[in-house]
């Protein structure tokens, strides 16, 4: 099974400003696709800015809107499967928002959808319901793909049920801040061996309002190791899943095989 190239977009984009991001996404999908990636991930919330209040409610979209269809026309210019983060509106409940990633295949077709289940800090919240469907998978490239978003991945009981139902790379749109650098730095390697996959994990990055986004973005392979690693500032760094090495480190690592959960039902 051939490689699937990952790209990981580090920005905060525009605040507030959707149609400079989706110029800027598209031209990472152009930069992306040119380097032979499969799959573009971009940063939680990225579509409108992480911090911009009361104007979440104005810029809230449903998961088939119009920036949603022009992301989708942006996959399929480029060819390339791309997932992303914004906030989502209920068309069902009026005034209900949510965190959520939408992934997009390289055809623009949409292909899972996840509302983040785990909100972190005031903020998310004061604006946003918790999503409550933790496995969301998808298949790409002949890999099942797993959706999270920034503070989910942080929990390990949420990374186990993605590997116990089989997700070999788990897609993180993420807005982490200072001073949890040990998040990027050792949580998610931690995560992606300790559950035997690959973790992207897409930041943003520089001030943003009160917020200090610490970027370090990085794909961690199932050895723990970072495959690929971004610095401080705006980036965008690509790394190779290899469903053969993945394979290997499974067969050699016992974590998902010596388990018993008979003895963990107190986590519950």
């Amino acid at each position: 099974m051939p490689t699937v190239r990952t790209a990981l977009l580090q920005s905060s984009g525009r605040l507030g400003d959707v149609p400079a991001n989706l110029r800027i996404l598209d031209e990472a999908a152009a930069r992306a696709a040119a380097a032979g990636a499969d799959v573009l991930l971009a940063p939680e919330l990225f579509l409108t800015g992480y911090a911009i209040g009361a104007d979440l409610a104005r810029l809230a979209e449903p998961a088939d809107g119009p920036s949603a269809r022009a992301v989708g026309e942006i996959a399929a210019r480029h060819g390339l499967a791309i997932a992303y983060g914004y906030p989502e509106r209920d068309t069902e409940r009026h005034g209900v928002l949510y965190n959520a990633a939408q992934l997009l295949g390289a055809d623009g077709a949409p292909l899972a959808h996840y509302r983040k289940t785990h909100l972190f800090g005031d903020f998310e919240l004061k604006w946003f319901t918790p999503g409550d469907e933790p496995l969301v998978q998808a298949r790409l490239g002949g890999l099942t793909v797993g959706l999270m978003i920034c503070y989910d991945v942080e929990f390990p009981e949420n990374v186990r049920a993605q590997a116990l139902a089989g997700t070999d790379l788990l897609l993180v749109p993420t807005a982490l801040m200072h001073p949890a650098e040990i998040v990027p730095l050792s949580v998610v390697p931690v995560r992606a061996f300790e559950s035997q996959m690959y973790i992207a994990y897409a930041n943003r990055a520089g001030a943003e309002g009160d917020f200090e986004f610490v970027g370090l973005s990085v794909l961690a392979g199932p050895d723990g190791t970072a495959r690929a690693r971004a610095g401080r500032g705006e980036d965008l760094v690509l790394g190779d899943v290899d469903p053969g090495a993945l394979a290997a480190s499974r067969a050699e690592n016992p974590y998902l095989r010596d388990r018993r959960p008979g003895l963990y039902g107190s986590l519950v």
